[in-house]
């Protein structure tokens, strides 16, 4: 799974550029769809965090190359999501101002989608994916990839949220 997502990452990348792989995956159906091709279980909630593991690790070491970091991911790896984009921030050569508000943007999607959502779902999987800016400060795509699970219900639900969809 993590070598087919390795040539298939490298593929789209290669043929539309890293933003375009951003912006596939701010699509709950691209993202569902690129779950069950890599084979996993296409109702199951582990998709979400088998897929978003599958290409952390598909990527790693190439994420220069490819123009595309991932952060976070299940658990106490959620957690490190701030800090995750803060330490590629530095090795990038990004702004401050630049590092600050793609933290800031990991920090306040996990807060509304598990607070002000309200729906009863605990967030428990936080991944945040994005391009960085080009020299002129342009570009920056960036896509969120969360989870929460509802116990009392014995369901999950996913959220997405992509840089293009917001204005403020």
């Amino acid at each position: 799974m993590v070598a087919l997502a390795r040539e298939m990452v490298r593929a789209i990348v290669a043929e539309e550029g890293s933003e375009a792989l951003i912006r596939r995956l701010g699509d709950p159906v691209w993202f569902q769809s690129l779950g069950t091709v890599l084979a996993f279980d296409w109702n199951a909630s582990g998709l979400t965090t088998t897929l978003t593991g599958a290409l952390k690790a598909a990527i790693q070491g190439e994420e220069e190359q490819l123009g595309v970091f991932i952060c976070g991911g299940k658990g106490r790896a959620s957690r490190q999501t701030p800090q995750q984009i803060t330490d590629w921030g530095h090795r990038l050569g990004m702004s401050a101002e630049h590092t600050q508000a793609l933290t800031y943007t990991s920090r306040m999607t996990a807060k509304v989608d598990s607070a002000l959502v309200q729906d009863g779902f605990q967030i428990y999987h936080h991944t945040f994916f994005f391009v960085p800016p080009n020299t002129q400060g342009q570009g920056g795509a960036w896509t969120v990839v969360q989870q929460g699970m509802a116990p009392q219900r014995g369901s999950a639900r996913r959220y997405h949220w992509h840089s293009a969809h917001l204005r403020d």
